[in-house]
């Protein structure tokens, strides 16, 4: 399978990207939280890129090999806290939309709401979106793994 986009965006487009990844990282959610968000929504939509640049990315930020590999797996391991677990959840439902699946049920949000205080879940939520966004765009053009943005 090859790209279908070969050139960058258009400068708005990233302009406009980097705005949200700032209102993001401002919202003072820990990056490791906000990358493993990131790389659930990437899993559950097949985004290679995504799941390729996000474990880069956990990385750098000191996630081990250990969590990353088993964050597909997140309700089945003892490596996550109550918090991350409630991130992990709202991602899932959030990113799972199609087909009459319920979203984002009260227990859900009130269970990321004990963690996460309105500024913060203002940001996981932005991040579930431009994770979803970017994974869209990705499958449509055919981006390929390998690159870490």
């Amino acid at each position: 399978m090859e790209a279908r986009v070969k050139s960058v965006a258009n400068p708005d487009v990233i302009t406009g990207i980097t705005h949200l990844q700032k209102a993001i990282h401002a919202g003072g959610v820990d990056p490791r939280v906000l990358e493993l968000v990131h790389l659930r929504a990437s899993q559950i939509n097949g985004c290679s890129p995504c799941v390729f640049a996000g474990v880069a990315s956990a990385k750098k930020h000191g996630e081990t090999d250990e969590r990353l590999h088993n964050v597909v797996t997140w309700r089945e391991t003892p490596f996550f806290t109550e918090a991350e677990r409630a991130a992990l959840a709202l991602t899932e439902a959030a990113t799972r939309i199609q087909d009459g699946a319920p979203g984002v049920t009260d227990e859900i949000w009130e269970a990321a709401a004990a963690h996460f205080d309105e500024k913060q879940m203002s940001a996981i939520t932005l991040n579930i979106a431009i994770t979803n966004f970017f994974n869209r765009i990705n499958h449509t053009t055919r981006e390929q793994a390998g690159k870490a943005w």
